[in-house]
């Protein structure tokens, strides 16, 4: 994602491979996805549980598991990078195509909207900054150095279907929203609107500006320091974050009951702020001398309005 963070799911700027390979990954990518949602949709008419939240979760299991497959035979778990950004978007339209006749229409669709655009914008930020088959993200070159022979079933659970897991319980509070729920269109949902527009928007231009940065021929070793970068160690994340309390706000909204459902936000959350930015934040310590400096002014994610004299 950023010159001072890297990224958990494949959104960081990468060297160009030639268009023939390029080319010819994109199409083995489009291809594995492909064949991961006719798994999806075929599991998804046999599973029987009565409850389609069950039968979504198997779906998007078994999908995780036909792209662990292109991941072993390509030697490549990066084929997995994209799965986070996609798997919500045919989540949210399968589940909408269930209850468009029983829901509230306005907030089924703001949800189904915001959730596509994120995807849509996530999905191509990544593609835009990957080279292809010979590029892996370097937390799995580490992973692989670590665990020797023991690194596939580690890549399945950690890298594959931990995220899987994670991003389907994120997904939870758009069932109420899209499937079962009447419940008016209220303040709550407004709540919700503004906290997706705003966390789209914010993800989107740390993206951006990282983009600029790396393309501007930095000096070696150096930090983005500026916009959003001037905030937090890790604006992108402060807008991922957002965007799955968002949902969990529409959720709320649909479903003022069931609680339970932000156990997917706060699972996304804890999940960055323990695992991938500590992480992100060593590596980055051990490439750039002034990177200690950054870590004990500048706040991890949630932004700070600098001071003047700063």
């Amino acid at each position: 994602m950023s010159e001072v963070t890297e990224p958990t799911h494949s959104t960081e700027g990468t060297p160009e491979g030639s268009d023939t390979a390029r080319r010819a990954a994109d199409r083995l990518c489009a291809i594995a996805y492909a064949v991961a949602l006719g798994v999806a949709l075929v599991t998804a008419g046999l599973v029987t549980a009565p409850d389609a939240q069950w039968r979504t979760f198997w779906a998007d299991v078994a999908a995780t598991i036909a792209i662990f497959g292109f991941s072993v035979v390509y030697r490549n778990s990066s084929f997995y990078d994209a799965y986070w950004s996609v798997a919500p978007i045919v989540i949210a339209f399968a589940w909408l195509a269930m209850g468009i006749s029983e829901v509230n229409a306005p907030r089924a669709l703001l949800a189904t909207a915001a959730v596509s655009i994120w995807g849509v914008r996530l999905t191509y930020n990544w593609w835009r900054g990957w080279a292809g088959l010979d590029h892996e993200d370097w937390r799995y070159v580490d992973l692989q150095q670590k665990c020797g022979s023991f690194y596939w079933p580690v890549s399945f659970a950690g890298i594959h279907m931990m995220p899987t897991l994670v991003v389907f319980l994120g997904c939870l509070p758009l069932y109420p929203a899209l499937v079962t729920s009447s419940q008016p269109f209220g303040a709550v949902d407004a709540l919700a609107v503004l906290v997706l527009a705003t966390a789209i928007w914010w993800e989107a231009e740390a993206d951006n500006q990282l983009r600029r940065f790396r393309l501007s021929g930095p000096a070696p070793g150096s930090a983005l320091q500026t916009g959003l970068w001037a905030l937090s160690r890790h604006p992108n994340y402060f807008g991922e974050i957002l965007f799955w309390w968002g949902l969990f706000l529409f959720g709320l909204g649909a479903a003022p009951d069931e609680w339970w459902r932000v156990a997917g936000a706060a699972s996304i959350t804890v999940m960055f702020r323990v695992i991938s930015l500590p992480m992100i934040d060593t590596r980055m310590q051990e490439r750039r001398p002034e990177y200690a400096q950054i870590i004990a002014r500048m706040p991890s994610v949630v932004p700070r309005l600098r001071r003047r004299s700063e």
